[in-house]
This record gives C-alpha cells, structure tokens and sequence, in this order.
C-alpha cells in the first residue's frame, strides 16, 4: 500500500521518499509471494466498486513498467445457495458479467476444483502476482521521480505543528516532511498507538496474526480460477472454515488457505514454524474439495494478517498524517486504488468514511 501511495503521490507531481525497512523482495510482512486473488465478487456492493475502479489502474501500472502483474482467470464462488445468489444479483446489478453453475458444471469446465451446492463464476478475476506488484510499484515511482530506499528503519515519527512532521531512522538520520503516509501493516500498532502519546487518535483495534496458507503441486495450476468456499452448506461455520477458504492457482502451484485463523503475534518475534494442526486440515479439505491437486505435498507459507474488528480498512488522514492499514484477508487487489485514495487524502481530499479513524466499533462480526 505505501508503494502504490509513492507512485500515485509522484505521478501527481509531489516530492516523494518511500522508506522501506526490509530488502527488496522480502518476506516479513504482508505483501509477499506470487499469488494474491483479484476478484469483483463481494455481495456490499461498496467493494464491488472499489474493485472495479482498481482494475484500469492495475492496468495503467503494468503499461507503465512493462510488468504483468494481473491474469484475468476468472473465479468461482461455490457454498450455500443463498450466498453465491447474493453475489449474483449484486454482480448484474453493477453491470458486471456473472453466470450461475451448478456443481457439476463447475466440475466439467475445471475438473480439479470441486464445488458445493451453488456456484457463480465471473470473469473480472484471477491472481496478481504480489511480488511483481510491489516491485511495479517501486519502478513506477522512481520513473515519476520519487525517491526508494531500502533498508531504512523508521524509530520516530512525529508531529509538528506548522512545520510537519519529522521522521528519525534507526541511524539517527532525520527527515522533514509537509505530509507522512504510514502504511507499516503488523507494525502499526507500534508505530501509531505506542505511549502514552499516541501519533492519531481514533485508530481502530489492529489484530495481528500469523497465517498459514500452503500451495498444493498441480500440473495445470496456471489455468486455475481464482475460488472462494463461502461456508454453511457442506462446509462447516465453526473451526478453522468458519470463515471459507480461498485459493487460486499460481506458478507455486495451486494455493488454499482458512481467513484468519493464526495466533495473535509480535511482528518482529513471530515463529515461522508451520503449524501441523492447520496444515493437516488444509490437506484434508484439499483431498475432498481439490481433486487436481497432490493433496499429499503441501508446501506451507506463512506471513502476517493485519486486519480491523469490522474487516473494513484503515484509509484516513489527521493533521499531516495519513494512515493506511488493517488490509489483510481481502486488500491485496486493491492496492492500486488505495495509492489513489492516500495521495487524494494528502492533497487535502476526503477518504471514505467507512475507513475513517474513528468510526464506530461493531458489536459483533
């Protein structure tokens, strides 16, 4: 998200420096890998916009730097009847195309994916390739002039008034700038709400977590779809599916993963372990649900969730300081308008004010 922000705030003519604290291509946060899932299917028809204007800019990235970055594939959401109709109607409406399957359809036109009761397919789908995605976005800034380091770890960052704000590196360097954007994933917590002085107020809960997707061997996993498992029909509602899984083929093979179901950890302290529990049900739900895949040779990854309690983002400013944060589960594919969004904010704009500091906190989930 701060690489699409520095692209977006250079290509309006600003005067940009992108900090990143790890190398490039690092795995320590949120953004790694090959395979993210590109969808318009959401059943708030406020996400099926916002993926939609996502689409020409994630374009737009790839003419600018030579980089494909998105495969349209299509993608299928199969569960109960009454979802993936919702999702249907929520498609047409916005005048994108949808088509309803039955189980058996979706077995005939992909025999490794394996579908539960309802299905719809849409074709404004597939996978972003993240790591390509992040690196376009850094060469895409550099191109408009902005400057990229690497390597640089932000230990202050405050407010001053008239003057802006200052920012101080573990080296003891220190920058001044009219405007911050800070997009730090698992570290917001840290970074926005340490102390007894919080840098914003109004930030929502952060929970931070390590997930454990993993990526099954399948020989013709780059002609995948892109699937979501909505549950309450075969697929249970408590345990580790209580919130679906995902998956999509990639050139690491084809990805599944429960949302959300990690432990509650230190961005800095995490252990990469994998966790044999998860990884035992994902192969159990491969072998039923996957037919296409080696379900017995799962290759496990693991990497940081940020998410807010409402599952809406953070994208908002306060005095100098834009926030952008809580993206995990289903931001990747919007990364690209999210750039927009921040450089909008900076330049003095309004965001949305479902992502607002400060909004209400839901009663439930």
């Amino acid at each position: 998200m701060g690489s699409s922000a520095a692209w977006r705030l250079a290509a309006q003519g600003d005067r940009v420096t992108l900090l990143e604290r790890f190398p490039p291509g690092h795995d320590r946060g949120s953004s790694h890998g090959t395979s993210r899932i590109f969808r318009l299917a959401y059943t708030d028809p406020f996400y099926v916009g916002l993926a939609a204007r996502s689409l020409p800019l994630w374009r737009r990235l790839e003419q600018e730097t030579g980089r494909q970055v998105l495969t349209l594939t299509g993608a299928v959401d199969h569960g109960p009847a009454a979802t993936t109709e919702a999702l249907y109607e929520t498609l047409t409406i916005a005048g994108h195309p949808a088509e309803r399957l039955a189980p058996e359809e979706v077995a005939e036109r992909w025999p490794g994916l394996r579908a539960d009761t309802g299905a719809v397919f849409h074709p404004e789908a597939g996978r972003l390739h993240a790591d390509e995605a992040v690196t376009a976005f850094q060469q895409a800034a550099r191109a408009h002039g902005a400057e990229v380091r690497h390597g640089v770890r932000v230990t202050g960052l405050s407010v001053h008034g008239d003057a802006g704000v200052r920012v101080v590196t573990d080296t003891e360097e220190e920058l001044r700038a009219d405007a911050v954007v800070v997009a730090v994933g698992g570290w917001a917590p840290a970074m926005l709400g340490g102390g007894t002085a919080p840098l914003v107020g109004g930030v929502p809960v952060l929970r931070v977590t390590q997930e454990q997707p993993a990526h099954f061997p399948a020989a013709d996993a780059l002609t995948w779809p892109s699937y979501i498992h909505h549950p309450g029909a075969a697929l249970p509602m408590d345990g580790f599916t209580a919130d679906g899984v995902y998956g999509l083929g990639s050139t690491d093979g084809v990805k599944a993963g429960f949302h959300g179901v990690g432990p509650v950890v230190d961005p800095d302290r995490r252990d990469r372990t994998p966790d044999a529990a998860i990884l035992r049900e994902l192969a159990a739900y491969a072998e039923r649900w996957l037919p296409g895949v080696d379900h017995t040779a799962p290759e496990a990854v693991t990497c940081l969730y940020t998410t807010t309690p409402d599952h809406d983002f953070v994208i908002d400013r306060q005095g100098p300081v834009t926030v952008l944060g809580g993206f995990s589960g289903h931001g990747f594919k919007f990364a690209s308008v999210i750039g927009e969004l921040a450089a909008a904010l900076v330049r003095g704009e309004p965001g949305p004010s479902r992502f607002a500091l400060g909004r209400p906190r839901p009663t439930s989930h």
